[in-house]
C-alpha cells in the first residue's frame, strides 16, 4: 500500500482553524492518520454511510487519501479536551455556482446526539457563507442519521445522484443545499 500524497498548502477552504464552543476544527495533516483511524476504526459509524467497509483500515486508508487531496479536510478536536472526535471537509469548490460542498463527516459514536455535528457545520457554514451563496451536501440515500441532522440546519433536498467518492464506487446519494441567508 502506497503512502497517501502530501496535503495541498492550505487556502480559502482549509483555514488555519475554525474554533468555537465546543469544538476547533484544524486542517488534517498526514500524521493524523492514526488518532483519526482510532475513531473511524469502529463498524458501527459506518453501517449508513455510502461505503460501510470504512472501518477497515485499507478502506479507510483510501478515504484519508481524498481527505488530505481535497483540500479542505479538517480533524475535529473536543475543545476542552483536545480529544479527536472526528473529521468533516469542504469539497468541490465552483466559483461559477458560487458553492461548495461540505461533507464526508463522521464523528465517534459518544458524540452521536450530543450537538457536536450542528456545531461543526456552524462553524464550517459561517466560512463558507462568507465565501459562496450557496452550499451543498451530498448524503447517502440509507444515511438517515445525516438526513436528520441536515432537517435541522434547515437545507432543502434538491434532487439525487449517483456520486462516485475518492476511489470508490458510484453509490445513490441525496443532495441537499443551503442559500446563504
Amino acid at each position: 500500500m502506497s503512502a497517501p500524497p502530501p496535503p495541498p498548502s492550505p487556502g480559502l477552504w482549509q483555514p488555519v482553524h475554525l474554533s468555537g464552543e465546543r469544538v476547533v476544527l484544524t486542517p488534517l495533516r498526514l500524521e493524523d492518520f492514526e488518532a483519526l483511524y482510532a475513531v473511524a476504526a469502529d463498524p458501527l459509524i459506518w453501517e449508513q454511510h455510502p461505503n460501510p467497509d470504512r472501518y477497515r483500515r485499507e478502506v479507510f486508508t483510501t478515504f484519508f487519501s481524498g481527505a488530505l487531496a481535497s483540500g479542505g479536510a479538517f480533524l475535529v478536536r473536543d475543545r476542552s479536551s483536545g480529544e479527536v472526535l472526528g473529521s468533516s471537509r469542504f469539497y468541490d469548490h465552483r466559483p461559477a455556482e458560487s458553492a461548495v460542498n461540505i461533507g464526508y463527516t463522521f464523528f465517534a459514536r459518544r458524540c452521536w446526539g450530543q450537538g457536536y455535528n450542528p456545531a461543526v457545520k456552524r462553524l464550517m457554514l459561517g466560512w463558507a457563507f462568507q465565501h459562496v451563496a450557496q452550499v451543498f451536501f451530498h448524503v447517502g440515500a440509507r444515511n438517515l442519521r445525516s438526513q436528520i441532522a441536515l432537517g435541522r440546519l434547515g437545507v432543502e433536498k434538491v434532487g439525487e445522484a449517483e456520486v462516485a467518492y475518492h476511489g470508490e464506487p458510484p453509490r445513490l446519494n441525496f443532495i441537499y443545499r443551503l442559500t446563504r441567508p
